[in-house]
């Protein structure tokens, strides 16, 4: 599996039940080279603007993604696994698509960082 894919793992719900759902797979983390990962939902209404992004069925990307319908990455919903949890690769996003999320998560990062140091 690569960075910018999209795979099915594991995840825990609000209700505590564990379902596969998928994920994005961000960046390989050292020193295990683990994946951050972030959630892919259907729940549109959860989408923060200029943060997460909508992955629309009319989207160049979206037929290579292997999503069933318009969805949302959310990067407010981060993770760390190893590939081992992942029952494996749907798809992929763009590699522009892949760029943004992660200059997206960078910024926000950065930001928040600036504001602690004030």
């Amino acid at each position: 599996m690569n960075e910018g894919d999209i795979a099915l793992t594991p995840l825990p719900q609000a209700d505590g039940l564990i379902k596969n759902r998928p994920v994005v797979l961000l960046r390989r983390l050292p020193p295990f080279n683990d994946f951050l990962v972030c959630g892919v939902s259907t729940q549109l209404q959860h989408r923060v603007a200029n943060f997460d992004e909508l992955v629309n069925t009319t989207d160049d990307d979206f037929r290579q993604s292997g999503l069933k319908a318009t969805s949302l990455i959310r990067l407010g919903f981060l993770a760390v696994f190893p590939e081992t949890n992942m029952l494996g690769s749907i798809g992929s996003i763009s590699a522009e698509r892949h760029s943004r999320l992660l200059t997206n998560l960078c910024h926000h990062l950065g930001e928040s960082a600036k504001k602690k140091a004030k």
